[in-house]
């Protein structure tokens, strides 16, 4: 591809990642800063078309921010664009992506990429067999927190990695007293909701591309509040998790265990925390922190109970520096995934490892429904 710009349908940008993340902090971010810088040293310029169901809501957003093109017809505006990107409902997502590939556009999508994993597998084979360029969200991989942990892993800092310990979740409000952070679809299974179909998806690409693959998981999915009240102020069943612990068993041998929660309160740094430890060295990692103990650095605490710990354990970890600048992580991918296309290959984060996600939530609920332990078989 020889071209100054391209041209990006961006259905579901009246949603909140969809406008947040997506339009606001990347492509327009990338049209403000003149585009996507290429190896050579050349830009192209990305010329949205915004696309949804709301009328109203896309002209205010046009209006808002200087655009001109919008519709609520999605399809019709698949000939003037090169890349169609998709932030909707998940029970919507197939449908479109499938009409994308089929008039030949690259597709980015926001993850789960579908409903079920036959889904999954489906468009990503289409999406193989069109040739097209695809790829799927994989936002935390590009969080400066984690990148430092990349750094740390090719380094070898760890030596074996034994074991990742996750914590994520905030409180997320009922909506009837205070308004609730997260639309209401998110806590009715019925409409694509749910922490493990949301979340595991997330953990398996930052476990599968930082420690391996998951081979196998234990998890528990609960829905700790089951009232809550949508955007209307009506109460509504909340029926779907809201809440999750799971056990990972990756094929390197490293044991992760991550739990997800929309209904806990937060007492550490940052929103979410991985802790990896490993025969030399261990790790702490945020969103945009990172902190390390080395073996040679580690103190020896004694367990006793009959006395107050006076060892000051936070401040005998060491601060990784940033030593580059870090971008949005969601801008970051939206600039790979722009160059992928320019030069005509395939997103590192396609498609394929959207499946592996959703396999991976797949088993999640699974194992929680009957109570077991679930192996996951090998996928593309």
């Amino acid at each position: 591809m020889n071209q100054s710009s391209i041209g990006v349908l961006l259905n579901g940008v009246t949603g909140r990642m969809g406008y947040r993340q997506h339009l606001l902090r990347s492509v327009l971010a990338i049209r403000e800063q003149g585009g996507v810088t290429l190896p050579d040293g050349s830009r192209v310029q990305l010329e949205p078309i915004l696309a949804g169901r709301n009328a109203a809501k896309l002209k205010d957003l046009a209006d808002r921010h200087d655009l001109t093109a919008w519709t609520t017809d999605p399809g019709s505006a698949l000939d003037d664009v090169q890349i169609y990107f998709d932030a909707q409902l998940t029970s919507a997502r197939e449908p479109s992506v499938r009409a994308a590939i089929a008039a030949g556009k690259h597709v980015y999508a926001e993850k789960p990429l579908a409903e079920t994993l036959p889904a999954a597998l489906e468009l990503a084979g289409l999406a193989r067999d069109a040739g097209i360029c695809h790829g799927v969200v994989h936002d935390k991989l590009f969080l400066p927190g984690l990148r430092k942990l990349r750094r740390l892993v090719d380094g070898g800092f760890f030596g074996r990695i034994l074991s990742v310990r996750g914590e994520f979740g905030y409180w997320v409000f009922e909506g009837d007293w205070q308004e609730a952070q997260r639309p209401s679809w998110n806590y009715r299974a019925e409409d694509g909701g749910g922490i493990v179909l949301d979340m595991f998806c997330h953990w398996n690409y930052v476990l599968e591309n930082l420690f391996g693959r998951v081979s196998a998981v234990t998890a528990k999915a609960v829905t700790h509040i089951p009232r809550r009240w949508d955007e209307q102020g009506e109460a509504y069943a909340a029926t779907a998790d809201d809440a999750a612990y799971g056990i990972f068993e990756l094929e390197s041998g490293v044991i992760a265990q991550i739990n997800s929660s929309w209904s806990t309160r937060v007492f550490r740094d940052e929103l979410v925390e991985f802790q990896v430890d490993g025969t030399e060295g261990s790790a702490v990692a945020g969103l945009r922190r990172c902190r390390v103990q080395h073996r040679s650095a580690t103190p020896k605490p004694v367990w006793n109970p009959d006395l107050p710990a006076t060892e000051p354990f936070r401040d005998q970890w060491q601060e990784v520096p940033d030593n580059a600048e870090f971008d949005n992580g969601f801008k970051a991918q939206w600039e790979e995934f722009v160059r992928d296309v320019v030069a005509g290959r395939q997103h590192r984060y396609d498609f394929f490892s959207a499946a592996r996600g959703l396999q991976l939530a797949e088993a999640g609920l699974t194992s929680s429904a009957e109570g077991r332990r679930v192996e996951l078989k090998p996928l593309s």
